[in-house]
């Protein structure tokens, strides 16, 4: 049954758009109560005029920085915009949707991302205020903290699932296709904020620890140094903007893939059932938010962790009731489905239930399995810890290795669910519907997810205040210091649920290619294909392999990019500090200020330099291999992307926190605390691992997803071209090349740039080496 007979046939009664409406009700709920911990967070008192005077200079650069990027970024989607217009679709209405809803998509990425800066931007300084309370200042910071992230988390969930319910309740059948203009914009602006935000908050950090801690020996957050200021910047474009931005993609994008193999695979019902679910997540996102509280003696970790399996457990619960209410025993009773599908046997409503629960359950191994290899309190971090006292190169093959063990366990388990997912039908239409559904199970958790997330960089901020200012001392510090510890873990976790995310929303695109792919075949009128989409031709052709070399290579590429530009980035700081410190040597006594927006706008400037060539990267590879090589190899290039990018990702991301954590060890007082070598050697091996886990591991899960939906965008032109006659052959080849180029021109041009080492003058740098 072709895509374009079902979008005809697929009609919505009255009961199923009363049902797609009150999601979208339960959506603006989200909102509201999003607004309610606003409205609390900004509530708390803010400290000192001195803690404020800080605060404000955070601000400023980090809406700075924002909106000089979306500046830079509005020229890309509205370029993108004409591009989606022009491709293929069944119909005018359906193309102006597509592309309409892009932009609805980016600017919704747009506006959780400034949301994420602007008020964690504000809850730092609130957050250090409470802290220094006296009694009761630790509950109280922690949960102006974890409610800042609640605020974003339900704003994610709220216009994710708002957006969605929209485009089902206008276009109906068609709202599949729609909805690829929709996750495309959202991947798309999240991939570039990911990579911008971690390209300045990892110069400024690599700079200020390098000539603050180890070369000037003073705090990390010591006022005296000019890149405290970029650093906290930093941590809010980065941190929190940029993985607000990558949580809502990855929930808009699996919401997309899983209605568009839901109505091939369900109909209807396959069409509302991924709506519901995320629903549910909005009721237990509201639950793990207000349950969030540690105890008297209890560690912040263990009340955060308890709250996430609590909603977990609930939304298990009431998602597994939900499909025995909704959807029926048996295939022959859904419709709007083929022929074959209603003829496979199983419980469609135990399939939904198990699929999710299967997703669910991933979220809490995940959180567990990353805790274990990033936490302060476990082997891996102690023993990497330990590493320090023989100095730095053993510091950094010790987290290397952590990366590499993490990597297999984490891909291992995201396999075994992805597979459990994928037996739970003989179908395969099915089977890739279960696998999204796993994706909507674990993003069930989402809010919670976020508010962990955002809890990282706020009290990382919050100490950051307290530092600089020297208003906050004893236990206010200590809690401070604490929470820190506890955020750094919490960022790590999310970065691990924000891989499995993007495994399974991948995975489930890649049925979405296959999908297209067929479709486009029966749509020219060549049913039995020419094209090599069996599963002989599509395992053993040679071109396919060559599709999936090329795919692992991108991965390597991209990250090998970001982690340069921050390299190039980190040296203009370097450089920039250590000029300050010689020239005024004022700074040392408090005498002279620092110059703080030097650094910001050295960050800012390099950041949106580098956005550009992996962004083109991301969207034209797939072009190049698609029209160049065939769907094929397209669907080999998707495969190598998606299992090198999983095992990519986590090693950076697991590494960098393994290293972080580690130097926090050491300056809790292990090893001979600070200032000792030990010390030293963790903050090198801190430092190589900040673009790891804040730049490149983070990036590659917007990347994945950016490129499959590209893919699956172009399969109708692929195929288009590629049947009929040789005549359009040059049209394609011509179409491969022009955008291979333009990747080959963008790489050499950023390589061209050269380092900030090979431009310094000399003195600088003997000046550096002294």
């Amino acid at each position: 049954m072709s895509r374009q007979f079902l979008a005809e046939s697929l009609e919505l009664s009255g009961g199923d758009r009363g049902v797609v409406a009150v999601v979208a009700v339960v959506a603006l709920a989200a909102l509201a109560v999003g607004y309610v911990l606003l409205r609390e967070v900004l509530a708390a008192g803010q400290g000192t005029p001195k803690m404020q005077d800080i605060a404000k200079a955070v601000q400023e650069g980090a809406a700075a920085y924002l909106n000089r990027q979306f500046r830079t970024l509005g020229i890309f989607v509205v370029i993108v915009f004409v591009l989606l217009f022009a491709l293929p679709a069944d119909d005018l209405a359906e193309r102006i949707g597509r592309s309409l809803f892009f932009v609805v998509g980016a600017a919704f990425s747009a506006t959780i991302g400034y949301l994420g800066m602007w008020l964690s931007t504000r809850a730092n300084v609130r957050v250090a205020a409470a802290a220094n309370e006296g009694e009761g200042g630790r509950e109280k910071a922690m949960r102006v903290a974890f409610r800042t992230g609640g605020v974003v988390g339900m704003t994610t969930v709220g216009l994710g699932l708002f957006g969605a319910a929209l485009v089902v309740l206008v276009y109906a059948g068609q709202a599949p296709k729609v909805l690829e203009g929709f996750g495309f914009g959202a991947a798309l602006l999240a991939m570039f904020m990911r990579v911008g935000g971690g390209i300045f908050t990892k110069a400024a950090d690599v700079g200020a620890d390098l000539v603050g801690k180890v070369e000037q020996n003073i705090p990390e957050d010591d006022p005296r140094n000019a890149a405290t200021i970029a650093d906290n910047v930093g941590d809010n474009v980065g941190d929190c903007a940029g993985m607000a931005a990558d949580l809502f993609e990855s929930y808009a994008v699996t919401l997309v893939a899983s209605l568009i193999l839901g109505t091939a695979a369900f109909g209807a019902q396959g069409l509302l059932f991924p709506l519901i679910v995320p629903a549910i997540g909005v009721l237990t996102a509201v639950i793990g938010v207000y349950t969030t509280s540690a105890k008297t003696g209890e560690s912040g970790l263990t009340a955060i962790n308890r709250s996430f399996y609590i909603s977990a457990v609930i939304s298990a619960v009431l998602c597994t009731i939900a499909a025995f209410a909704f959807l029926p025993s048996s295939f022959a009773d859904l419709n709007g489905i083929s022929d074959s599908i209603k003829a496979t046997s199983g419980n469609p409503a135990l399939i939904a239930s198990v699929a999710v629960i299967i997703g669910i359950v991933l979220a809490g191994v995940i959180l567990w399995l990353t805790g274990y290899y990033t936490g302060t309190e476990h082997k891996p971090v102690k023993e990497v810890g330990q590493t320090s006292l023989t100095g730095a190169a053993t510091v950094i093959l010790s987290g290397i290795s952590v990366g590499f063990e993490s990597a297999v366990y984490t891909a291992l388990v995201i396999g075994a669910a992805v597979y459990g997912a994928f037996l739970l039908s003989g179908s395969v239409v099915v089977a890739l519907f279960a696998i999204a559904l796993a994706g909507c199970g674990l993003l069930t958790t989402v809010g919670v997810i976020v508010a962990m997330d955002t809890f990282g960089p706020v009290s990382d901020n919050a100490q950051g205040i307290a530092e600089m200012s020297g208003d906050v001392h004893g236990e206010g510090a200590q809690i401070l210091t604490e929470l820190d510890a506890v955020g750094n873990t919490t960022k790590a976790i999310t970065k691990g649920i924000a891989i499995a995310t993007a495994v399974l929303a991948a995975t489930a695109l890649f049925g979405s290619y296959r999908d297209a792919i067929e479709q486009a075949i029966v749509k020219v009128g060549n049913v039995a294909g020419d094209l090599p989409v069996s599963f002989t031709n599509l395992v053993f052709s040679p071109n396919v392999l060559v599709g999936v070399a090329i795919g692992a290579a991108v991965v390597f590429m991209f990250s090998g990019l970001a982690v340069n530009a921050v390299t190039r980035a980190a040296g203009a700081i370097v450089f920039e500090v250590r000029r300050q410190f010689r020239d005024n040597p004022g700074i040392m006594d408090y005498s002279v200020k620092p110059e703080y927006g030097k650094v910001v706008d050295i960050c800012t400037k390099d950041s949106l330099r580098e956005l550009a060539t992996p962004g083109l990267m991301a969207v034209l590879a797939p072009i190049a291999v698609g029209f160049g090589l065939g769907v094929g190899p397209l669907a080999g290039y998707l495969a190598g992307a998606i299992a090198t990018g999983t095992l990519m990702a986590v090693f950076l991301a697991n590494s960098g926190g393994a290293w972080d954590n580690a130097k926090k060890l050491v300056e809790d007082g292990n090893h001979g605390g600070k200032g000792s070598d030990a010390h030293a050697a963790t903050v090198i091996g801190d430092t190589v691992g900040d673009p790891f886990k804040d730049t490149a591991g983070p990036a590659i899960n917007p990347l994945i997803k950016v490129m499959n939906l590209v893919s699956v965008l172009i399969a109708p032109a692929i195929v288009t071209f590629s049947i009929g006659d040789s005549a359009s052959d040059p049209i394609r080849i011509a179409i491969a090349v022009v955008a291979a180029l333009i990747i080959v021109g963008a790489i050499v041009v950023s390589k061209r740039r050269g380092t900030a080492i090979a431009d310094a003058p000399a003195e600088t740098v003997s000046n550096g080496a002294a």
